[in-house]
């Protein structure tokens, strides 16, 4: 090197150390506010995303285990027999919420429903027993629903067994798939350019401190050592904003009711909704530590010339 860069250096140096401390502060402060902001919006807007995500993914499966199948009862099927046949659906894997109607109950429901009385118009009962169940989520799919159909066709004291339509079941199976894939596409696009915005915000933030590394290492620090406070400070900040992000949503989650989005509240368990929070914070540290690692590795490896470019 010339005589002459080193006579530069040494003045930055010299005029470093006579900055007051006080601006070192603030300008620190308005830094990281600054980067914290940008950092808290992009999380915001991922964990909208997310929670829509969710949202609809339960309403997806709310609606087809709203599935039902009707079994109807032979005429001489008696009253235990019938409560056992229930008693072994509610046991199976692909039945919930099993009803037993029976055959007064039956004829009761069809008197309020209509006003006439059956058993005055025959002289006896002509309806027979009933069970109804929903399907499970993971059997509500037309395969899953004609292996249900012939198990419990099977089952001794089963006259029929009432299914939806096909055709029903596989429009509704195609939405669901087509809509949890634009839902995923969406996430995945918004967390690509949610790290773009990240990654950027860190760099700028950094790039304002290049001269500041370079005199670390005209003293003699280390690269690890050099990076460690950027690292650290930048992860902070990402943990801030994802808490911040984080309170916000969880809050938006628990005044849904309030705003007249009732629904909202059932859609989205807490538990899941705590799983968001925690992503969206350790998230966020993760992808500031990323970015002001590859921001100080890349102002390591610029030589003096390069850093008033």
């Amino acid at each position: 090197m010339s005589a002459k860069f080193y006579i530069r250096e040494s003045d930055f140096v010299e005029k470093l150390k006579m900055k007051p401390q006080k601006e070192f502060k603030i300008s620190n402060w308005a830094v990281h506010m600054t980067t914290g902001v940008s950092v808290t919006l992009a999380l915001l807007t991922l964990g909208l995303i997310a929670m829509i995500w969710m949202a609809a993914n339960a309403e997806s499966k709310r609606m087809m285990e709203k599935i039902e199948i009707s079994v109807v009862l032979a005429d001489d099927v008696s009253d235990n027999r019938a409560k056992d046949i229930c008693m072994a659906l509610e046991k199976t894997r692909f039945a919930n919420n099993v009803t037993l109607i029976s055959k007064e109950e039956a004829l009761n429901n069809w008197k309020d429903a209509t006003g006439e009385d059956l058993e005055h118009v025959f002289g006896v009962n002509p309806l027979s027993p009933e069970i109804s169940f929903t399907v499970a989520n993971e059997f509500s799919s037309v395969k899953g629903i004609e292996g249900i159909r012939k198990s419990v066709s099977e089952v001794k004291g089963v006259a029929e067994v009432g299914t939806p339509d096909s055709r029903l079941i596989e429009t509704m199976n195609s939405n669901i798939k087509k809509l949890t894939l634009a839902f995923t596409v969406l996430a995945a696009i918004m967390l690509v350019i949610s790290f773009v915005l990240i990654n950027n915000t860190v760099r700028l933030s950094i790039y304002s401190k290049r001269f500041t590394i370079h005199t670390m290492q005209l003293v003699g620090a280390t690269n690890g050592f050099i990076r460690r406070p950027f690292i650290a400070s930048n992860a902070l900040v990402g943990a801030v904003s994802g808490l911040i992000s984080a309170v916000l949503l969880s809050s938006l989650l628990a005044a849904s009711a309030g705003l007249g989005f009732q629904e909202l509240t059932y859609l989205i368990d807490w538990l899941w909704m705590g799983m968001l929070d925690a992503c969206l914070i350790v998230g966020g540290a993760l992808i500031c530590a990323l970015a002001a690692l590859l921001a100080t590795t890349h102002h390591l490896r610029q030589d003096y010339e390069d850093l008033f470019k």
